[in-house]
Formats: C-alpha cells, sequence, structure tokens
C-alpha cells in the first residue's frame, strides 16, 4: 500500500529514527495497519543489551505513534506538509520482547478526533502474539 519511499513523503522522520517501514492496510480514515522489521544492525541494539538485545519499549511506542502519524496527516490532507507531536499516552503495557529478526505488525484504531487532536488505540505484534499495547494521543501542528 505505502513503501518506505511513499512514508517519507508523508512524515518528517528519518534515520535513524524512521520506524515504519511499510503500510500495508488502512481505510485512510479510522485504521491502518504498517510494519517495522527490526534487524539486528538497528543502532539501539549495541547498547540494548549486546548480550541480549532487546527493542526498547520506547521505541515500539514511537514506531506506533509514527504509524499514528501517517493516519493523521492523510486525514488531514497534509501528507508531507505538517507535523504530528505526540502528546500522551496511557496504559502502556509491554506483553513480549522484540528482537532482531522479528516484524512487528503497528495496528491502530482512531478512537476519537476533535479537530487536529487525535486518539488512538495502538496494539504491536510479533505474529499473533501482543508485544505491546497502549493509548496514544497526538495533535497535527500549523506548519
Amino acid at each position: 500500500m505505502l513503501d518506505s519511499v511513499e512514508i517519507k513523503k508523508i512524515i518528517p522522520h528519518r534515520y535513524p529514527m524512521l520506524l515504519v517501514d511499510r503500510v500495508i492496510e488502512s481505510d485512510w480514515d479510522t485504521r491502518i495497519v504498517a510494519l517495522k522489521n527490526v534487524t539486528a544492525n538497528e543502532p539501539f541494539f549495541q547498547g540494548h543489551f549486546p548480550e541480549f538485545p532487546v527493542m526498547p519499549g520506547v521505541l515500539i511506542i514511537e514506531a506506533l505513534a509514527q504509524t499514528g502519524c501517517i493516519l493523521a496527516l492523510r486525514v488531514l490532507k497534509k501528507e508531507g506538509q505538517g507535523s504530528v507531536f505526540f502528546t500522551g499516552i496511557d496504559g502502556a503495557k509491554f506483553r513480549r520482547p522484540v528482537v532482531p529478526g522479528d516484524q512487528l505488525r503497528l495496528e491502530l484504531e482512531k478512537i476519537k478526533q476533535r479537530g487536529t487532536l487525535f486518539r488512538f488505540q495502538a496494539k504491536a505484534f510479533v505474529g499473533e502474539d501482543l508485544a505491546a499495547e497502549c493509548t496514544l494521543q497526538a495533535m497535527a501542528g500549523k506548519d
């Protein structure tokens, strides 16, 4: 549906902080599903942790937030023209470690929108296993 080149046309994130590789499904209104391929070459694995590399939970949340950013900018018809700022998180839970070789499936559902304010129910899966979940809040900037 969207590859990394198309994603970079929508959101401002770039390596090493671009954490969404592909969008595989969306209705471009309320739901989006994206992928992040977690490789052994990720820079964060150098220090987290060398003997047992685990993707930091905050970066799983960031990958979910970037996925929400893609949907929000599409909803507002501001692809490549604006920024979406993470404003809050509720109920974050981490269910399993994410390690090199895993593929994260990032699923978000818009549960509320008021103007440029968004609230998403967000879940990250590895295969069928839930890796993390939370509710995210974000606001589109006036770029």
